[in-house]
């Protein structure tokens, strides 16, 4: 038997709210119970089962550790990676299912900076995909470590992601990878939100935008959407028929430089402070999480080490 915690049935609700999420992301469970407060399910496309990656069968082992990790620290520190967010028709990299298994090969930031055909075909294909990536909403993971951070049993969250769900989900964390959310120029540093940058590309590829806009986009993971895959950054790979010639890419407003996504690409460096504030935050911790990560970049396996 083990003893409530004083905030006592708060952080078994918690823990059955999140039921789910662990049987897919720690590999444990909480049997029976509901899902108690979970977010509204998102629509049926979203939740492609194809996606999430398979778990072994919880133990009550498991469940034990986990709550003795919660009861026994006081600086708590929890980094996610893509598997929180698989639940949610946001596919992963390295699971059996992931991008890398259909030999998916993610653009390199050198790639991204040196090609003016690179950057066309990245662009395309995101603008293909984001309605349908921002469609997705946030899963039992990111609702149930909203409900343990409002409740004070995380000191500080860290996330590999990129999708902003654990922010839809009412958490602050520290993006070690940054957001598609946001654009940002590589020669000046000017920032402005995508959705900005979504209406500019619609207004210079009017016809491209009405045709993608007419298309059926499908389940992630199925061959409907320009007959491929979308991916975990939100971009579907379409034939370069589609993109090759007539699509148009903005420039700054501020000096017309080149603008990106503002996330690391593979190959790229995170930026020095946010990765110091990642460190310091992970030696400061008396205990350390990780939450659907493979831990396979260093960046988040240094944090670990």
């Amino acid at each position: 038997m083990y003893r409530p915690l004083q905030s006592g049935g708060n952080l078994v609700m918690l823990f059955k709210g999140c039921r789910r999420f662990v049987r897919t992301t720690c590999r444990v469970s909480i049997p029976g119970g509901s899902l108690g407060n979970e977010s509204k399910a998102p629509p049926r496309f979203l939740r492609d089962r194809k996606i999430v990656p398979d778990a072994d069968p919880p133990n009550m082992e498991d469940i034990h550790k986990l709550y003795r990790l919660f009861e026994q620290s006081s600086r708590l520190t929890i980094l996610t990676g893509a598997g929180v967010s698989t639940e949610c028709g946001i596919p992963d990299y390295r699971s059996p299912n992931g991008a890398y298994s259909s030999g998916f090969k993610p653009i390199t930031h050198q790639e991204f900076t040196r090609s003016s055909r690179a950057r066309r075909r990245y662009w395309a294909r995101s603008y293909a995909g984001w309605r349908r990536f921002t469609a997705a909403q946030p899963g039992p993971a990111h609702t149930a470590l909203a409900s343990l951070e409002k409740a004070g049993r995380i000191n500080f969250m860290i996330t590999q992601n990129v999708d902003r769900l654990h922010h839809r989900a009412g958490s602050d964390p520290l993006e070690l990878h940054g957001t598609v959310y946001t654009v940002m120029c590589l020669e000046c540093g000017f920032s402005f939100p995508r959705d900005l940058f979504q209406d500019q590309l619609k207004a210079i590829n009017p016809k491209w935008a009405e045709a993608i806009e007419s298309i059926d986009h499908g389940d992630p993971g199925s061959e409907k959407s320009f007959g491929m895959k979308q991916r975990p950054d939100g971009d579907i790979e379409i034939d370069e028929k589609f993109w090759e010639e007539g699509f148009h890419i903005p420039v700054c407003e501020k000096c017309k430089g080149v603008l990106k996504p503002d996330v690391i690409f593979f190959g790229d460096n995170i930026p020095k402070e946010r990765a110091t504030q990642a460190m310091e935050v992970a030696k400061q911790s008396d205990a350390f999480l990780v939450l659907g990560s493979s831990l396979m970049t260093m960046s988040a396996f240094r944090l670990c080490r």
